[in-house]
């Protein structure tokens, strides 16, 4: 996979770099030629990948990029935080689990939206997790 366009990178700090990642993925979906579904998707599991790492990661960096990998376009999206790390993955991406007051979706449910889903933690070093959502 090669990156097809500069990355952007969106520090996340506050509700408002949130909003920022979910306009900017959109803005990529759409250039990436992205069915509407497929956009809601991507967005939808953005979004909550950027308020996980505002939330539980106490901020970080999000990075999002066009894609291709010869056949088809695409959008990686990678969010990296310094915080505390996650001490049961597997715990972490079962459905119906949370460690705070959510509904427990976020993990498991982003990882359902996207076509990869990779994930790297470890406690006391912090997360990141990079998505891509390629085009039909």
């Amino acid at each position: 996979m090669t990156a097809a366009s500069e990355p952007e990178e969106v520090a996340i700090t506050t509700d408002g770099d949130v909003v920022r990642v979910r306009q900017l993925v959109r803005t990529y979906a759409t250039r990436a030629k992205l069915s509407l579904v497929d956009q809601t998707k991507l967005v939808t599991a953005t979004s909550e990948l950027a308020r996980n790492t505002l939330v539980y990661g106490g901020g970080g960096m999000a990075t999002v990029a066009m894609v291709s990998d010869g056949a088809r376009k695409g959008v990686r999206a990678s969010f990296h935080d310094d915080g505390p790390g996650i001490p049961d993955l597997t715990l972490a991406l079962a459905d119906g689990w949370s460690s705070g007051k959510g509904l427990g979706l976020g993990l498991s449910g982003a990882k359902r939206l996207v076509d990869d889903f990779d994930l790297d933690t470890e406690v006391g070093r912090g997360t990141e997790v990079t998505v891509v959502k390629w085009s039909r």
